[in-house]
């Protein structure tokens, strides 16, 4: 891959030879400690120089091309996010590269979403092929696509032995979309049932995270996202995950749904029990409700299987499923899929999209799931996860005061800390390594399914090093969590 540096993108470099004869460049891998002459610089400029020539990947400086375009972006932007400095403006498999030309391992995949890895050429192909052929036409029209991407989800689903009920799809533009579907779709059910209409409860659990529409909001008990938007939407109700014994109270008569992830995501990857979903699926059959489960992270081959379910017996499926993220590999789309009781509950009218379902985004889709849900491509997945587990009991070895416990699934996994793990994803990123956070001090790790062993091995070999410097060297370093939310600099932490 050939990439091009505008003369802006190496002034820092330029004044680095400019000084070469009055600073003294120390190991790239230790912190500056070399002493320096006299010079007319400005200090910062100074620190610049030091910073780049001990780290990689180190972060843009204020005074860089990076922080030149992003300044000049800014003030057009509404501030949702708080990003840390890089830009990216490339990718080719399981790397990055930002538009100064540094290059780093990602095992973030886009939040879950970069499954095949950046920009697959299979993918990228029918991008451009599709493009020339049909992109919109609206759900006014047949098309295609949207009926392929329908019956490949359902059939492979049920071959699985997944959610054996699975009967028809509902295609929408994102995740959140795909639970507001799910959420109307149960309380569709509840109406029905219960022409009185109090059979309109909804039920989620603590830590999960469905969504920042206002229905998959209100089914996310964070404070942190609900507040701003406060008063929720009436009729949700909120228990702890894997607590059997709450169930008989918090579903009732009134409950129309359930919505859970098997696996919680961004609440710290979080697993729930067989016995704990088996119970939920045997509560909603006493009282008539609909049990959902919310895959969009954990579902299309991450743990290993095609959904994150399939280990649970038919007697454990949910009766709506949804899905996102890996479906498009980047491009937008999400799906509903429903059994034939909810589906013949759901009439013309009851619900729509218009971008949902466009050719471009089916064909896309039917290319990813019919990747995604290759035996081959999950086996691979279950082997990784051995890998990474392997190191992370290294890991845990090393800094015993730190590393606490290992959860998740394939290649899912949580790493819990004993203590912030911001700067850690900064002193990652500074080495060339993107890693996330979620749920409290934990870190997330949610590589492409296509990763190599031996990109593990690399990606692992650099978190180490940014452990040893974070937790040993005590490094003043400022760190961004998977939030967006700013962390104030802080000194290093000694296990």
């Amino acid at each position: 891959m050939a990439f091009r540096l505008s003369p802006r993108c190496l002034h820092l470099s330029s004044k680095a030879r400019d000084v070469a004869a009055v600073v003294l460049m120390p190991n790239r891998r230790s912190a500056s400690t070399a002493p320096t002459q006299a010079s007319n610089l400005p200090q910062a400029t100074m620190d610049d120089i030091r910073r780049e020539a001990s780290l990689p990947n180190a972060d843009p400086s204020a005074e860089s091309a990076t922080a030149g375009l992003v300044n000049g972006h800014v003030p057009y932007m509404v501030a949702t996010y708080v990003r840390p400095p890089p830009m990216f403006e490339k990718g080719e498999g399981c790397y990055l590269w930002d538009v100064e030309n540094r290059r780093y391992l990602d095992f973030t995949a886009g939040i879950a979403v970069n499954a095949l890895g950046h920009c697959d050429p299979g993918m990228s192909n029918l991008l451009a092929q599709q493009g020339r052929t049909l992109i919109h036409t609206s759900n006014l029209y047949h098309n295609p696509w949207t009926g392929e991407l329908s019956k490949l989800m359902i059939d492979k689903t049920r071959a699985s032995g997944s959610m054996q009920a699975a009967s028809k799809a509902f295609i929408c533009n994102s995740g959140s979309e795909a639970n507001e579907a799910a959420l109307k779709f149960a309380r569709k059910v509840g109406k029905v049932l219960d022409p009185s209409r109090h059979k309109h409860e909804i039920l989620s659990f603590h830590n999960s995270f469905h969504g920042r529409t206002m229905g998959s909001l209100s089914a996310t008990p964070n404070p942190k996202y609900q507040a701003p938007f406060s008063p929720i939407l009436p009729g949700f109700k909120y228990g702890h995950f894997n607590d059997i014994a709450s169930l008989s109270s918090l579903i009732t008569k009134n409950t129309c749904g359930v919505i859970i992830e098997p696996i919680q995501g961004e609440g710290g990857v979080n697993v729930a029990t067989p016995q704990f979903l088996q119970a939920l699926r045997t509560r909603c059959n006493d009282v008539g409700a609909v049990l959902i489960f919310d895959e969009i992270q954990c579902g299309l081959s991450r743990t290993g299987t095609l959904w994150a379910h399939q280990h649970l017996p038919e007697s454990a499926h949910p009766d709506i499923l949804t899905t996102a993220k890996a479906l498009g590999n980047g491009f937008p789309i999400g799906a509903t899929l429903v059994n034939e009781d909810v589906a013949q509950k759901i009439v013309t009218g009851d619900h729509g999209t218009t971008f949902g379902g466009n050719p471009l985004a089916c064909r896309l889709a039917h290319y990813c799931f019919s990747r995604l849900s290759d035996p081959e491509l999950q086996a691979g997945v279950l082997a990784k996860e051995k890998v990474f587990r392997r190191h992370f009991d290294e890991l845990r070895n090393r800094f015993p005061n730190i590393v606490k416990e290992v959860r998740g699934r394939g290649l899912m996994l949580g790493l819990q800390l004993g203590r912030d793990p911001a700067p850690l994803v900064t002193a990652a990123r500074e080495r060339g390594l993107l890693v996330i956070t979620c749920g409290k001090d934990t870190l997330r790790f949610v590589p492409p399914l296509v990763i190599s062993e031996n990109e593990i091995e690399e990606g692992m070999g650099v978190l180490e090093e940014a452990m040893r410097v974070v937790f040993k060297e005590g490094d003043e370093i400022t760190g961004t969590d998977s939030s967006g939310d700013a962390q104030e600099p802080r000194r290093g932490l000694v296990s």
